[in-house]
């Protein structure tokens, strides 16, 4: 049976539902006497840095794990739980992942899954009140969130700096339907971090989600009271400039740990209608009372959505639900809804060549 130090490991997030999944994910590797509990905390192209409660360790990952891995289109994140081999002398090994109880990913360019980080309670979803302003964005992080059932909480930052802080704040509050928990915040300020303390208790995993500049390293060295590098936006168009490179995790005085993410210049979702309806209850709950049952909330009569639903919030609702449909499509289904689409462009085509002869 392995030996772990569970007042250590809690510093880094472990409850007692981990504990005994990685009991059981050990068992299967009882003839190996330098087992170790570790949680990932940076991950690197070749290596991997994983923290066992109380040290720091660089680690290699196991050919056959990162096979198995590649071949379920998944890899090791920020924030997994697993068990490394191993001692100082020899180097450490990461030999087994214990599969995530949440976990965060999104499509790259390609359409292959990329993954954020995993093992999260809570994703402190980070928007400064200036040019980093933008509702539909903050849609988009949020049915990412709500697809991985993982708790959110909004955080305007630069409060201190905007002229009009508390009439942002009741502009998300008013589209959102006061669904999820929302501050304005000055990043800086002990009070940020006073605000959040019902979901910074030992144990807890928070990951920072934001674009560049919006103020996530700030409020990260708020809440660990340390130091990592801050920097300016820019003034031609105040965006960001990657301070964070790189996704990490940290731990707070009060026993909860903070996973600080670089800014996402492009968050493609990967989810299916199910998981986007959870993100806009209020539109689905509403479109039970329109007058048809197929209703697409566009120009129908008698549609309740239409009726009491922001449009802007519709109308971005309706393009997650495209992205979300084409994310389901196999590879047959898009080569035969390219070939319907070709067929009614040459229709049209020809019409116009009959109407102008």
């Amino acid at each position: 049976m392995i030996n772990f130090d569970f007042a250590s490991l809690r510093l880094i997030g472990l409850t007692p539902v981990i504990a005994n999944q990685l009991h059981a994910l050990a068992a299967n590797h009882a003839e190996d006497a330098t087992l170790q509990m570790v949680r990932i905390t940076e991950v690197h192209r070749d290596s991997l840095v994983a923290h066992n409660g109380m040290n720091t360790m660089q680690a290699r990952v196991l050919p056959r794990l990162l096979h198995e891995l590649a071949a379920g289109d998944d890899s090791l994140a920020v924030g997994d739980w697993g068990l490394l081999s191993g001692n100082a002398a020899s180097g450490y090994h990461f030999i087994a992942r214990m599969p995530p109880l949440t976990h965060l990913a999104r499509r790259n360019n390609e359409g292959r899954q990329q993954a954020l980080a995993s093992n999260i309670d809570t994703a402190l979803l980070v928007m400064g009140l200036d040019s980093d302003f933008n509702l539909r964005r903050l849609e988009r992080y949020l049915a990412l969130v709500h697809a991985a059932e993982v708790a959110a909480v909004i955080v305007l930052t630069k409060a201190d700096v905007h002229e009009d802080a508390p009439s942002r704040l009741a502009e998300v509050e008013q589209r959102l339907s006061a669904s999820v928990p929302v501050f304005a915040v000055n990043g800086q300020s002990s009070m940020a971090a006073d605000l959040l303390t019902p979901w910074m208790t030992a144990g807890q995993t928070l990951i920072l989600l934001g674009s560049s500049g919006a103020g996530k390293s700030t409020l990260t060295n708020t809440l660990t009271s340390s130091s990592q590098d801050t920097g300016a936006v820019r003034a031609s168009d105040g965006r960001g400039q990657h301070t964070t490179t790189a996704r990490s995790l940290h731990l707070c005085p009060d026993g909860a740990c903070i996973i600080d993410t670089p800014g996402l210049r492009t968050l493609q979702l990967n989810l299916d209608e199910e998981a986007l309806s959870a993100s806009f209850a209020d539109i689905d709950a509403l479109a039970a009372e329109c007058q048809f049952r197929d209703c697409s909330h566009q120009s129908e009569p008698g549609c309740a959505v239409r009726a009491q639903v922001d449009e802007d919030r519709l109308k971005n609702y309706q393009k997650l639900l495209r992205e979300a449909r084409r994310n389901q499509q196999t590879p047959l289904d898009r080569i035969a809804a390219r070939s319907k689409w070709k067929v009614l462009m040459r229709s049209v085509k020809e019409r116009d060549r009959v109407k102008r002869g």
